[in-house]
């Protein structure tokens, strides 16, 4: 419960350098008089500044000081919440606010707007509007409950019956839900970032082990092939080396050739030497009648002797010859063939040079890709790339658990902010509530004579029936049958304040209600409710002096001297 204890302002609207103060728990009613611009209304528009910063008729900040001493304008409150001594003091030219607790001023390393928020939320647990629908009502500036808008309306029953905390709970699950919706696609995009890395990492290990493997093939390809490129120059080789063999069977007697057909040779030239000697001897026998050397003459016999003889040598010699040219030409062929096997087995064994070197270098190559393939085999994807894989996959794996906890936690959000919007936990109560309030202005309206059926429903619509059930809107009464409903209904949320002991306060001030809009069986039945109301302080501001002034514990008069308000002892 808040317990309102004082007000005091100077230098505020009308009023001067010098406090006016006003005790708000002394009395449990109390009548303001004066007359029109006296400053009867002053109280309160300073309660409200002092409150929220903003005074209750329709007043612009700079005009709140006043235009004579232009400067020093500060409002004080107290009150009590809890056990707690609470005062504010706000001013302008300068500016101030401050709260004190307990006599100790509260930290003010906030904003004014933070500062303020603490006051409503922590301390009054009312806002402004909630704050004139429970304390206030008046004629002036004064929106009645009926001709607020439906979110406004709910707003003020939501504070009454201290359900605002659903709707706070509310922006904090929104909020959170926003802030789960940004991590949620923070770590969807980290989880798309993190799985890319991962399957790029693993292909580049897959493609280095593809590779791997591709040329492990390519090399066991070349190395089989290479193989059977050897056995075919191992075969040829063979056959070279048995070609050779048989050639060499074929020239076995080569040097017994050679060697006859070197005799041959010289035998021929013995011959052929024998026979040009004869042949010479023939000639000398047959050009020479006389011996050139010794001048004798030769005989005939002897002459022709020694030429048949020399002759038949001659033709013995040349069948020789001729014998020895077949034998020798046959022994020349023998050679020529020795010399084209030894020819062919030259090129052979040329040929085996070749094989061989091109063997030894295949050997080799082989022994290298071997080698490579071993290499290849035993190697390993660099001990780096797969931490790094595994390093992925945990923070992959984080990552999801991350995301799943987050959608769990979104859905939970989301389960409990619907119950915790207007259809949802705030509905139900409200519900429960209706046909409470709805009782309790019709005891009201009844309590002052206004005979009908008054229901709102749980969107604070009107529903009014008449005894004949012809149904009516707030908007098609008149001032004064309006005027009751806005009180039954300000009386309807103090009493449900009190109840739930949330907006519940011991202040209740009306302005100028019976000046205009209560005819005087509404004034009558209106006073009545008041002296029902216990524990509780009215003011009444009228201009009504002498037809109210008896029906008031006290009255307190607001003169106008020199244009300062002040308060008629």
């Amino acid at each position: 419960m808040i317990h309102f204890n004082y007000v005091r302002w100077k230098n505020f609207l009308s009023t001067g350098n010098n406090f006016t103060e006003i005790q708000l728990d002394k009395n449990s009613t109390t009548l303001i008089i004066g007359e029109n611009g006296a400053g009867k209304s002053t109280v309160l528009d300073a309660i409200c500044f002092g409150l929220f910063g903003k005074p209750f008729r329709n007043i612009n900040k700079p005009q709140l000081v006043n235009s004579v001493n232009a400067s020093n304008c500060v409002v004080e409150v107290e009150f009590t919440v809890g056990g707690k001594d609470i005062k504010v003091i706000r001013g302008i030219k300068p500016s101030v606010f401050e709260i004190y607790i307990g006599g100790k001023m509260y930290n003010q390393d906030a904003n004014a707007r933070d500062y303020q928020k603490y006051l409503e939320q922590q301390i009054l647990k009312l806002n402004y509007r909630s704050f004139t629908q429970v304390v206030i009502l008046g004629s002036s500036t004064f929106i009645p409950f009926m001709q607020l808008k439906s979110r406004h309306r709910r707003e003020v029953v939501e504070e009454i019956l201290d359900i605002q905390i659903f709707s706070l709970m509310n922006m904090i699950l929104k909020q959170k839900l926003k802030t789960i919706e940004t991590d949620c696609r923070e770590l969807e995009y980290k989880e798309s970032i993190t799985k890319e890395k991962l399957v790029l990492k693993k292909k580049y290990i897959k493609d280095i082990q593809d590779n791997r493997r591709k040329l492990i093939e390519e090399k066991t390809t070349l190395v089989a092939g290479n193989e059977e490129e050897i056995f075919k120059k191992k075969r040829k080789i063979a056959d070279l080396q048995n070609d050779i063999e048989s050639m060499h069977e074929k020239i076995s007697n080569a040097s017994k050739v050679e060697e006859k057909f070197t005799k041959l040779k010289d035998i021929q030239s013995q011959l052929k030497e024998k026979h040009r000697a004869h042949n010479r001897l023939i000639g000398f026998f047959e050009k020479n009648e006389d011996c050139p050397t010794c001048q004798q003459h030769i005989d005939e016999t002897f002459k022709s002797t020694m030429i048949n003889k020399k002759k038949i040598e001659v033709d013995k010699l040349s069948k020789g010859m001729n014998d020895l040219k077949d034998e020798l030409d046959a022994t020349k062929a023998k050679v020529s063939t020795i010399n084209e096997v030894n020819k062919n087995i030259q090129s052979n064994n040329v040929e085996i040079a070749k094989e061989n070197s091109s063997m030894a270098q295949l050997q080799k190559f082989n022994a290298t890709l071997d080698a490579e393939i071993k290499h290849l085999q035993s190697g390993h994807v660099d001990k780096k790339d797969h931490e790094e894989v595994t390093v992925l996959e945990e923070e992959f794996e984080s990552v999801t658990k991350e995301k799943s906890k987050l959608r769990e936690s979104r859905v939970y959000s989301e389960a409990v902010r619907s119950m915790l919007t207007d259809q949802g936990i705030k509905t139900k109560i409200i519900k429960q509530y209706l046909p409470i309030m709805n009782k309790l202005i019709n005891t009201y309206l009844t309590s002052m004579e206004f005979y009908v059926n008054f229901t709102l429903n749980e969107n604070f619509e009107e529903t009014i029936k008449s005894r004949y059930r012809d149904d009516f809107t707030y908007a098609s009464f008149s001032e004064g049958e309006k005027m009751r409903i806005d009180l039954a209904l300000l009386f309807t949320w103090r009493a449900v304040a009190k109840m739930k002991n949330s907006a519940n306060t011991n202040l209740l001030i009306l302005d100028e209600i019976f000046d205009s809009s209560l005819d005087g069986t509404g004034t009558d039945e209106f006073l009545k409710i008041l002296n029902t109301l216990g524990g509780e302080n009215v003011f009444v501001i009228s201009h009504k002096q002498d037809a109210l002034a008896d029906k008031f514990r006290s009255t307190i008069k607001f003169e106008k001297v020199k244009n300062f308000s002040h308060i008629v002892e």
